[in-house]
This record gives structure tokens, sequence and C-alpha cells, in this order.
């Protein structure tokens, strides 16, 4: 019997409107720059994820959340068989209060995807879809580990095009040791010549642990240079920018219509559930948790009748504030300062005036009245902008 557990405890005049993430941990093979928690397994393993996924889910049937997007994230979802993703999507629907127009995204991989597994997947109610295509030239998809061709990827687009999703993303990964302006620049341009409505545009890192890290610390790879990469940078703004793409958030462009609208809440502080081994979860107030990164052990929690959970934090005001502000400063449209020291009870406004002025004369950020928002530049050095503020309070 599964053990009853009690629900968030979600502060009088909070939303309830939440997202809700779903982490799919399995992949046929591991890229040599992939940091996230992922395994290789067979479909036994894949049933026994299923099963404690929906278990999972019922642990927080009362959680007082209502889901208006769902994500499936990995990992590769694409990697699951349709029947068993059927299960999946219709269980949750079943043990969570997810809005029947909830929008619904998935991500796949180009060598999963063919006419009929594309139309399955709408036709189970995807409305999203975004595409791991990570590189549009073979060369560089060697250099990255994909198990596809650039040909591959072109032809999942046009499958997924064809099957009617509200927005077709592509990520695509710059800042690959060597390359050159000229190459990043022709597979932005074609990218968007695909006819995609959404990219997501990532620069390459060398996390510790991972294939790529073991490299650089063996002297065998080096990542670009810091000069290089925002130059790729800036080219992505201006290539994007010309042909209709708003950056939106710093790795993320859209045609007018097509924001993430699930991503949109991790960057305006709403609150998210994560299901799944590894997944993070916020109550849009002040407690933050995360799962068990390990299967076996997130699954064994399960079986054990107990959340899966390997930490938690409560943030104090400052903290959210903090919080808040440097993801702000990731996005288009910034914060509002007023609304900020309001929000959280403290002083913003007074003790950054020298900073607010210095930035803007730098071209770092815009302002208008209480609102400041980051330029592309500014976009840049993101997480340099946030660590410029200084926060009043405990």
């Amino acid at each position: 019997m599964m053990a009853t557990m009690s629900g968030i405890d979600i502060p009088e005049g909070a939303s309830t409107r939440a997202g809700l993430y779903v982490h799919v941990p399995f992949c046929s093979s591991i890229c040599p720059y992939c940091d996230f928690a992922v395994t290789l397994a067979g479909e036994a393993r894949r049933a026994q994820w299923e099963r404690a996924l929906l278990d999972e889910a019922v642990m927080y049937a009362d959680c007082g959340f209502d889901f208006d997007t769902v994500y499936f994230g990995g990992g590769t979802p694409s990697a699951l068989k349709i029947d068993r993703l059927t299960r999946v999507v219709g269980g949750l629907r079943e043990k969570l209060q997810i809005d029947p127009e909830a929008q619904v995204f998935i991500e796949v991989n180009p060598e999963d995807v063919s006419p009929e597994t594309a139309r399955a997947w709408r036709d189970l109610g995807f409305s999203s879809v975004s595409v791991g295509v990570q590189a549009l030239n073979d060369v560089s998809l060697g250099i990255l580990g994909r198990r596809h061709t650039a040909e591959q990827a072109r032809r999942s687009v046009e499958s997924l095009l064809e099957a009617g999703f509200d927005t077709v993303s592509i990520d695509l990964i710059f800042g690959l040791p060597g390359q050159a302006r000229s190459d990043w620049e022709g597979q932005l341009r074609e990218g968007v010549g695909l006819g995609v409505q959404h990219l997501s545009c990532y620069q390459l890192t060398f996390h510790e642990g991972t294939v790529f890290g073991k490299r650089r610390e063996a002297g065998l790879m080096t990542e670009m240079g810091e000069a290089p990469q925002a130059e790729l940078f800036a080219i992505t703004h201006e290539v994007l920018g010309t042909r209709g793409f708003e950056g939106y958030e710093v790795s993320n462009f859209a045609l007018p219509g097509h924001r993430s609208t699930h991503n949109l809440k991790y960057w305006t502080g709403a609150p998210y559930l994560g299901l799944g081994p590894g997944a993070h979860s916020f109550d849009g107030v002040c407690k933050r948790w995360w799962n068990r990164s390990k299967v076996r052990l997130w699954q064994r929690d399960i079986d054990q009748g107990r959340r899966p959970v390997e930490g938690e934090e409560s943030l104090t005001d400052k903290q959210r504030a903090l919080e808040t502000l440097m993801l702000g400063m990731r996005t288009a449209d910034g914060v509002d300062l007023a609304w900020l020291e309001k929000r959280f009870q403290t002083d913003v406004i007074g003790p950054n005036a020298d900073t607010l002025r210095d930035l803007e004369a730098r071209g770092l950020i815009s302002r208008r009245a209480d609102r400041i928002a980051p330029t592309p530049a500014g976009m840049a050095v993101a997480d340099a902008l946030s660590r410029a503020f200084r926060i009043e309070g405990d």
C-alpha cells in the first residue's frame, strides 16, 4: 500500500497555476558533454520507471497545484515506446489536476522521429516539441558524439512541422573548439530556414565528470575562450533578431506567440513540480526541493512509500529577492524593482543607484521608470549583472 502523503503548504494568495516537469532518464547513448541524470536501460527498467513515476504522482495528488503546462524532458522522452508514453500521460492526468487545455511539451531526438511517431505524439496531446538537433553539419555532430546525421535532423523537423505541432523548436550548441564565426552563422540561418518557430542556443560547457570534462583535465580538449564565445553569442542575437526571433531569455529565441510557457515559470518564480529522478520542485513562495538523481535510489524510496526527496531548502526574503533579480536579468522582460521591493520588503533601488547608472551607461541594461532589463550585451554577462546588485535585509 502507498503511504498517505501530506500536501504542500501553499500560503494564502499564492498562485496554484503550476508547471509539471517529468524527467525521463533514459538514453540510447550518453553524450560526452551531458551532466544530466540519465542512464542506459532496457524495457524492464523502463517499465519499473513507469510504475514508480505514477506512484510518485499519487504522493502529490493533494498538493494543491493545478497544472497548466506539462514538460517531458530528459534524457530522451522520445525513446519511450508510444504505448508506454500513452500510459504515462493518461496516468498523470488521472492522478494530478492537469488542465484539459494544458500545453504539453516533449523533447525528442532526430533519430526517433518519423512521420508516424510525429503524428502519434501529436495525437497523444503534445502541443510543442523540442528537437535535440545540436548541430546542422556532420563534423560538429561527430565532435558532440551525436547519433544522428544533419540530414536526419532536417527530415525530423520536416516531419514534425507536417504533424501540426503548435510550436517546433530546435536546440543548437555553439562554442565547439575551433568553431568559426561563419560556421555558427550558417547553422543559425539554416535552422531558421527549416521553418521552426523557436530555437534554443546553448554554449558548450565542459562539466566536471563528463567525458569532455575529463578530456579537458587530461589536456586533450580546450574550451573556447570568453571573447570568441561572446562573439558567437552576439551573432546569435543578430542573426535571429533580423529574422523576427526575439531573444526572450539568454538561450531562447521565439517568433511572436511561441515563447515556452513552461520554461517561463522557472524564470518568473512560478510554482512547479518535478517528478522523476533528479527533478526539482518549487512551491512558488520559498520552498525548493529536489529528488534523488540515481534511478535505483529514487525508485527505492517510492517503493517504500516515501517521496524520493534528496534535499530541500527554504529561502529567506533576501534570497528570493536576489534570485528573482538574477532570473530577471536572464530575460528580455527584466525586473520591476519597485515591485521587487514591495514583494520582498527590501530596499533595492536606493542601495543600487550608482550601479544602475553605471550598468545603463555601459549599455548592459535598459531602464524605463523602475523596470530594468538586460540588453543583448547584458544577457551575455547575465550572471555578472545579478552579482553587481546589493540587496538589503536578512
